[in-house]
């Protein structure tokens, strides 16, 4: 439930409820707003005399929430959540482009990789070094050798780097060596890995599993914050349905329903929703229109020999082209590009 003070509500009106509230063991969550204040409350709500906290004369009003994720509820945390990256800002006032390629394949080609996509304007570098794929013949990753080499690529540009992880081990491996983890698709509802994950003390890119619904999405996000993170950004990436025509299908509505249910910042990857590069750009433009507050974009040197998802990835030129085209619905959106 959420406890909303009235605007007259002095500092010491709220450490009177909250006391009251953390007295018989449960959690309280602060937002302050420019008006008001909200006591966010995570536990066992039979402890509370809430008739007697509603009679308080601080207090508006207490409303209950019926939804099972509680931190990461909009209801919660009214103000959309922004957060840092290395230099960037994930948030409502900027549109933050994370690009690279879909694998680590060797030092010289990320180096060369993060230099085109930061003068192109891009400010986080992806890269992945765990890799889980479809068949375990395909090619998984070069794990710590290119966490080394996406530190030493961050050390060069100065761009914040994103890594996903898979298992416990990748994780106390990334902390040492990037800005953000990501939880992939396959691994959404893993929630051993989400509360290592939460634990780390990094920012989190949390991307939808091929077949969750919002609420299993959102629920996951709880997992990871309620674990210590409370700077996680959503990632629509693409579900699995009956059509074949793309990888997968890209739900923009679910943009627009995050916005109304969380205040998580939320990423649009265009690159695996469609596997088709020439699809992207469109893609991209569509998702600042729905209110995407940045986009993940796979870019690679030569994609005609990526040892991963290369039908999908852009080369330079082509990426420069995109990043040209959505600067107009950037700024219509009323963002600015981070």
């Amino acid at each position: 439930m959420i406890i909303v003070m009235k605007p007259s509500a002095l500092p010491q009106d709220v450490d009177k409820i909250v006391d009251a509230v953390e007295k018989e063991g449960l959690k309280t969550h602060l937002s302050h707003g420019e008006e008001v204040t909200i006591i966010g409350v995570v536990g066992d709500k039979t402890k509370l005399d809430i008739q007697r906290i509603e009679a308080s004369p601080e207090v508006e009003k207490v409303v209950p929430i019926t939804e099972s994720y509680k931190l990461a509820n909009k209801k919660f945390h009214p103000q959309p959540t922004s957060f840092k990256v290395k230099d960037t800002v994930i948030g409502p006032d900027t549109m933050t482009i994370m690009a690279g390629p879909c694998a680590v394949e060797t030092e010289e080609q990320l180096l060369c990789i993060a230099r085109a996509v930061k003068k192109a304007g891009a400010t986080i570098l992806r890269g992945g070094a765990y890799k889980p794929r479809t068949s375990p013949y395909s090619f998984q990753g070069l794990e710590e050798e290119g966490l080394k080499y996406m530190k030493t690529a961050s050390d060069e540009t100065g761009l914040a780097t994103i890594c996903e992880v898979t298992s416990a081990h990748a994780v106390e491996s990334a902390v040492k060596y990037v800005s953000m983890l990501q939880v992939g698709a396959r691994n959404m509802q893993n929630f051993e890995l989400l509360k290592e994950v939460g634990r780390a003390g990094l920012p989190v890119l949390l991307k939808r599993g091929l077949s969750a619904t919002i609420d299993e999405w959102l629920n996951a996000a709880e997992y990871i914050i309620s674990s210590g993170s409370p700077n996680v950004a959503l990632c629509e990436r693409g579900i699995r349905t009956f059509e074949t025509s793309t990888r997968n299908t890209l739900d923009l509505s679910a943009v627009c329903v995050l916005k109304e249910r969380t205040h998580l910042p939320v990423i649009v990857d265009p690159s695996h929703a469609t596997g088709v590069r020439s699809f992207v750009e469109p893609l991209a433009k569509a998702g600042i229109a729905c209110g995407a507050d940045g986009l993940m974009i796979e870019v690679h040197n030569d994609p005609a020999h990526a040892l991963s998802d290369g039908p999908q990835s852009l080369n330079f030129e082509q990426f420069d082209s995109v990043m040209e085209h959505i600067k107009p619905y950037i700024s219509l959106s009323g963002r600015s590009l981070m």
